[in-house]
């Protein structure tokens, strides 16, 4: 973080300074990392107490101090002899804080920011804008999936007098909580690539969803760009409610940053990228998965926006090789192949890795699903489970692995279509799917592992991922 006095920090999250037993004054200047995790904090660091839904942070206030806290935010004073700053809501003097560093260091005139939404794709796309930017300039983004009302805050800390670039992911479950964000860091450039089902059942609904991902373009000042999905008809929509100049990407002819001429396969996926100066570039990325492709000119599109020029732009594309932990990583065994993407699921996605695991197994091998549930869908998740189902019998997967009782109807409604040269089959537990799979993987398989983030498939990928690499089948 920027190097504050304690009276400013204060300040800043209307919050009442108390030494507690320390020679700190207001006048004490602060400048290590915030976090709100007590095992994360180092020397000079800034402890926020942050009470959660099944523990308080203030519980782990003295394994902060031991770790080298230098201040703490709390909503109550703790007999601990650090400067600390008490606050009725920790949480809101969090995005305080990151509303008050942001403004200062933009004030300096160098620092562009980037935020982008959706309801699939958002990692992915935030540390493809990262890797581009960071050719062009220092560059600040979330680590894993920081994105909601306490991780944005925690990214948006890391800028420093010297950061060119904040690449901000801003995930919602409900109205008004992306707006809150925007009004932290007021983006240059805002990018909306998909409004699907996932966390439908939080919104209530995928109208309400719509509303909630429209918030990241409706604040935008006309001099801003507002960077959308014109192969998405909801997204393409909210061209109509943003004042500020309008980006389209997308696989449309239509579309202003766009990709012709794709092809996929087991190691990526090639295209030519088009962007509003026309010259064609041709890309090689190695992100599996053709559904990438989106959030590859969703990345590009921003950065044009920002004057990254075209052939950084491909240079960066091209130099990632996975999407993240967990999404679309490939594991190469001796004889199998592992793809873990169970770091989240919602429909979107799952039809998407299934129709990519069809595609790259098309007469190199057997096509092995592991399924997991896919949460918070509401009372649409009977029949989205059911539609997946359908749709492993339709691409043929030879072999469908459905773990979990929240995933059972998309194993029955599989095994119901009856006309199908595949199997199914249902397990309750990962262990019972990884001792499944450890008898009845075969030589060239390739095993898609996906589910949501809940049903901790991701960790029986990262096994299967490990048995494939020590033994042949």
């Amino acid at each position: 973080m920027i190097a504050l006095t304690l009276a400013e920090i204060a300040d800043a999250v209307s919050g009442r300074f108390l030494p507690s037993g320390s020679d700190a004054t207001t006048e004490t200047i602060v400048d290590g990392p915030v976090d709100t995790d007590s095992r994360e904090m180092v020397p000079g660091g800034i402890f926020v107490a942050k009470p959660g839904e099944v523990t308080d942070g203030h519980l782990f206030a003295d394994a902060a101090v031991s770790n080298g806290a230098a201040l703490l935010i709390v909503e109550r004073e703790l007999d601990l002899p650090v400067p600390q700053i008490v606050v009725p809501d920790a949480v809101a003097a969090l995005g305080a804080l990151a509303t008050f560093v942001v403004a200062r260091v933009r004030a300096l005139g160098r620092l562009k920011v980037v935020a982008v939404t959706g309801s699939n794709g958002k990692t992915t796309t935030k540390n493809l804008l990262k890797t581009i930017l960071e050719r062009r300039g220092e560059t600040v983004s979330a680590r894993e999936s920081f994105n909601n009302e306490v991780g944005a805050p925690l990214t948006m800390l890391k800028v420093t007098e010297q950061t060119d670039f904040l690449a901000a992911e801003m995930g919602a479950s409900g109205i008004g909580e992306i707006s809150r964000l925007i009004r932290m860091v007021r983006p240059d450039v805002g990018i909306v690539l998909t409004v699907g089902l996932a966390h439908a059942g939080e919104f209530g609904g995928i109208e309400s969803t719509l509303r909630a991902k429209t918030e990241m373009v409706q604040d935008l000042l006309p001099e801003d760009v507002a960077v959308i999905n014109l192969d998405d008809s909801r997204v393409a929509g909210m061209a109509a409610a943003t004042s500020a100049r309008v980006l389209t990407f997308g696989r449309s002819a239509a579309a202003q940053v766009r990709a012709d001429d794709v092809e996929s396969d087991a190691t990526g996926t090639s295209f030519t990228l088009l962007l509003p100066d026309d010259e064609p570039r041709p890309v090689r990325f190695g992100v599996l998965g053709e559904h990438h492709v989106t959030n590859a000119l969703a990345a590009a599109a921003a950065t044009w926006a920002l004057g990254v020029p075209g052939d950084d732009i491909v240079a960066g594309l091209e130099s990632v090789t996975r999407a993240e932990r967990w999404r679309m990583e490939v594991l190469q065994g001796l004889d199998v192949t592992v793809i873990n993407d169970a770091y989240n699921a919602s429909p979107d996605s799952m039809a998407a890795a299934l129709k990519t695991l069809a595609q790259i197994t098309r007469g190199q091998g057997r096509a092995v699903a592991v399924l997991g549930e896919m949460s918070e869908l509401g009372e649409l998740s009977g029949e989205e489970h059911d539609r997946i189902g359908l749709l492993a019998v339709r691409l043929n997967i030879d072999q469908l692995v459905v773990v979990g009782t929240g995933a059972k109807r998309l194993q029955l409604a599989a095994e119901a279509q009856g006309s199908w040269d595949g199997e199914s089959v249902w397990v309750e537990t990962p262990d019972e799917a990884y001792e499944l799979l450890e008898q009845t993987l075969r030589s060239g398989d390739t095993v898609l592992v996906k589910s949501s983030n809940s049903a901790r498939l991701r960790f029986l990928g990262d096994r299967l991922g490990e048995l494939a690499s020590c033994r042949r089948f």
